[in-house]
């Protein structure tokens, strides 16, 4: 059925800085209708770009944040280097305390827009599909953040966007967006619980990283340091066991890696002897699906967040269908670490072909396989196993064969709960963001 809706001229000279006829621009105009703002330009103090030249994984020069690096609404920690931007350049990058960062183009119109804060001087430049911001006195940090984050800055965001092979939102569109006046003393309410909800995704990382540490010493990996070889040589046989003809296979490391497993006091066996392999395809029933990719698990903190897609729309590949409690690690490029388990309930959940999907089946804890498959050196062993160049993939069963250490069930017992705090924490973490994002909503509808 037709949807038909007029607007007057006098609200077309209202609501946009520009002259905009398209209709798409007035959708939902009366729902999302902000009565006391400024426009985005009143409030920028600051504005720059960020690089992209020459990014590698190799920690070559510079660390530099990108988009899938954001820890929800917070800075993550940088995968990606750049060695060809001068010192100069990388301190006019480098970010402070309330610095706003806003995705400008992506190929996906939801990422475009998408904020976040950063909560402490950090020695890290950001990609060119970025920009930064630092609000002027009118509105602090978190509240312009969250406003962003909000239903009714995501209406302002998608109004002004620019679609066409990729959604692009730049900092010429941030200035015609329109920020809502909130009064001086909510804002600070705002930037407390934005502050608390840090402090608590803060001391999540914490206990994540002594679950790690207790793993990496009980295996005598605390400060182990595994040395690259700059040159080598294998067996015509090996070559032949192995079916790989590539040098990089063969380098001493991987092998010395595997070696540390197998002395392990505690035993070792394979994965596919301790976790079944989760196999079972969706039969896609209902009109949508809660879809996951490997973009939407976060390396930062394993958070996974599920997309609502119409079964239509779901990849050729999007078949398996995922359950809580499911392992899910990525076999495309495995050294961003894309390893987490689903600690959710929801309905019609199916998930990327691209994951290799575990269960548990013994007294193996899935919390702390987790943990194994994160660490630095499970995650450069795993690049023995690449195929491919631009995106390098793994095998499922280049992980079911992977060795793994029998760790005692009293250090399990340990790595689990610490896993569970620090889960419950990113979730409280989670909650109070949703709470100022609900004031700030409210606090605009109240005119």
């Amino acid at each position: 059925m037709a949807q038909i809706s007029y607007i007057k001229y006098s609200d077309i000279l209202k609501e946009s800085s520009e002259l905009r006829i398209e209709a798409e621009f007035y959708v939902n105009l009366n729902k999302y209708k902000i009565k006391k703002f400024v426009f985005g330009k009143d409030v920028i103090n600051f504005v720059q770009y960020g690089t992209s030249k020459d990014l590698n994984e190799e920690q070559r020069g510079f660390p530099i944040l990108r988009l899938n690096e954001f820890d929800g609404y917070y800075i993550g920690n940088p995968s990606k280097y750049s060695n060809l931007i001068t010192e100069e350049v990388f301190e006019s990058l480098k970010l402070k305390k309330g610095d706003v960062l806003i995705c400008r183009t992506n190929g996906n119109p939801h990422f475009v827009g998408k904020s976040a804060i950063c909560m402490e001087d950090l020695d890290i430049g950001y990609a060119s599909y970025l920009f930064r911001i630092r609000p002027n006195k009118e509105i602090n940090s978190e509240s312009l953040m969250i406003y962003l984050n909000s239903d009714y800055g995501r209406n302002e965001i998608e109004k002004h966007s620019m679609i066409s092979n990729q959604a692009n939102f730049s900092p010429a569109k941030f200035r015609q967006i329109k920020i809502p006046l909130l009064p001086q003393a909510f804002q600070l309410q705002i930037e407390e619980i934005v502050k608390s909800a840090h402090q608590k995704q803060t001391q999540s990382k914490q206990i994540y990283r002594e679950a790690e540490q207790l793993l990496l010493a009980e295996l005598g990996l605390l400060d182990y340091e595994v040395k690259h070889s700059l040159w080598f040589t294998t067996t015509k046989n090996e070559v032949s066991k192995a079916h790989r003809y590539d040098s990089e296979y063969f380098q001493p490391k991987y092998a010395e890696i595997i070696k540390k497993i197998g002395k392990y006091d505690g035993g070792w066996d394979l994965v596919k002897n301790q976790f079944k392999q989760n196999t079972t395809l969706s039969k896609k029933d209902g009109e949508y699906c809660n879809y996951i990719e490997i973009s939407d698990v976060n390396t930062s903190n394993g958070e996974i967040t599920p997309n609502r897609v119409d079964t239509k729309d779901i990849p050729a590949n999007g078949k398996r269908e995922l359950f809580k409690n499911d392992l899910l690690i990525s076999k495309v490029r495995p050294y961003r670490g894309a390893v987490s388990f689903i600690d959710f309930e929801v309905d019609n959940l199916i998930g990327s072909g691209a994951f290799t999907v575990l269960q548990e089946k013994t007294e193996y804890k899935k919390e702390v396989l987790m943990i194994f498959l994160k660490t630095q050196f499970i995650k450069d062993l795993l690049l023995r196993y690449n195929c491919g160049t631009s995106y390098p993939v793994i095998k499922d069963e280049d992980i079911l064969n992977l060795k793994i250490p029998l760790i005692k069930p009293s250090i399990q017992k340990q790595i689990v709960e610490k896993i569970q705090e620090s889960h419950k924490l990113r979730k409280e973490s989670k909650e109070l963001l949703a709470e100022a994002k609900r004031k700030v909503e409210e606090e605009i509808e109240k005119g």
